[in-house]
């Protein structure tokens, strides 16, 4: 690897204030879910199930819409989806303290159809500032950058429910956000280069919807799922230790790793295709579930497929700007985007119901052999089907 890569990156025009705007844009989008669950625990004195439920409305929203919001700036540019965003994201945020617990488990639903779209647009932004030969380097900062969010976030919405309430955080994350959309919307970052702003009219979905970008998507998703699935069980595994305090340490170590991770593979002049980072982060997953008895040997098993997190988003990402021409990449981000939500939502409950039944060793075990299955069916139907073309994006 050539750590120079970065420099180079970053030297590019615009590359460096885009890069500060999309991850300081992020982390109220990652602080908004446990502000929400906080608040539909505390202020409106519900169940953890039922903050839950509102968590699982607000992602169904965002699983339909990233790909209509990906498909809206394509087709009227990054202007247009910030106004709408910003506005719909500022009703809901600035009213939510004051909803009842139904609507706001309908509004939540609603607001996440057209929710800011941060992780996409990040994606696309660079790659339209960055030429090709340096897309991988760009895009395992933006995977890094990613981490880094998803560490400040959740930290800061739990800091200001508990120093402050839950209805002053929602109105904070509520003005972070409108903020965000407003700053992007005076910035106004290019979300295609000049060549390719004149590459012609949008072609139809299935000329760019191939088996390629559909067994793509599948990988991210199943990525996600072993990621996901891997903090439920982490978190059961730390309460059967007596050791729950230690969660948000552990966490930050997975980030890190994830980091480190993300950081070696923008620096490789070759990379390992998508679907072999998804396989052997599942595989590495697997025996984690023999160091649950050990707090110090849990955070060591979790390192390794955790360094394979970043990689893996800024491989799948890498290669679906390949795969997809410039005039649909907004909607194909947004898919990705889907695809990336869809695995989160399956990965927790399929521990969660492993775990329930057996214990949490089971829990990292049963994920990890799901994303390592998953890998293994596409390279079977890939072999069976003989489609070269599915095989190399992997």
């Amino acid at each position: 690897m050539n750590p120079a890569n970065y420099l180079d990156v970053l030297r590019l025009p615009r590359v460096r204030p885009s890069m500060l705007l999309m991850l300081l844009a992020r982390i109220p989008t990652t602080a908004s879910g446990m502000t929400l669950t906080l608040h539909v625990v505390l202020a409106l004195d519900k169940g953890y199930g039922a903050a839950g439920l509102v968590g699982t409305t607000g992602t169904i929203g965002i699983a339909l819409g990233a790909p209509l919001m990906g498909r809206l700036i394509d087709r009227r540019g990054l202007r247009t989806v910030m106004v709408l965003s910003t506005v719909t994201e500022g009703l809901f945020w600035f009213t939510a303290p004051s909803l009842s617990y139904p609507v706001l488990l309908v509004t939540s639903l609603l607001s996440g159809i057209t929710v800011l779209p941060m992780m996409s647009i990040g994606r696309q932004v660079l790659t339209a500032l960055v030429p090709v030969a340096q897309r991988r380097t760009a895009l395992a900062m933006d995977s890094m950058a990613v981490e880094v969010s998803y560490m400040a976030g959740p930290a800061l919405g739990v800091l200001l429910t508990t120093t402050a309430d839950s209805r002053t955080a929602l109105w904070v994350v509520g003005a972070a956000m409108v903020a965000s959309g407003v700053a992007l919307w005076i910035a106004n970052p290019p979300v295609r280069n000049e060549e390719e702003a004149f590459a012609g009219e949008r072609p139809p979905r299935r000329e760019w919807l191939t088996p390629a970008v559909l067994a793509l998507l599948v990988t991210s998703s199943g990525a996600i799922l072993v990621l996901a699935g891997t903090e439920v069980a982490l978190v059961a595994a730390l309460q059967e230790q007596g050791h729950v305090r230690w969660t948000g340490v552990l966490v930050i170590g997975m980030c890190l790793a994830s980091m480190v991770g993300g950081f070696v593979y923008g620096g490789l002049a070759k990379a390992p295709t998508p679907r072999f980072l998804m396989a052997t982060m599942g595989l590495l997953a697997i025996p984690v579930g023999l160091a649950t008895g050990s707090l110090w040997l849990l955070a060591l098993a979790l390192l390794p497929a955790n360094f394979l997190a970043a990689p893996m988003i800024a491989s799948s990402g890498e290669v679906l700007t390949r795969l997809t021409p410039a005039a649909v990449r907004g909607e194909a981000m947004g898919l990705q985007g889907s695809a990336f939500t869809v695995g989160a939502a399956f990965g927790g409950p399929l521990a969660g119901f492993v775990i329930d039944h057996s214990s949490a060793g089971w829990g990292f075990a049963a994920v990890g052999a799901a994303g390592a299955g998953i890998a293994g069916i596409g390279a079977l139907v890939d072999r069976r089907a003989g489609r070269r073309e599915v095989v190399e994006v992997g």
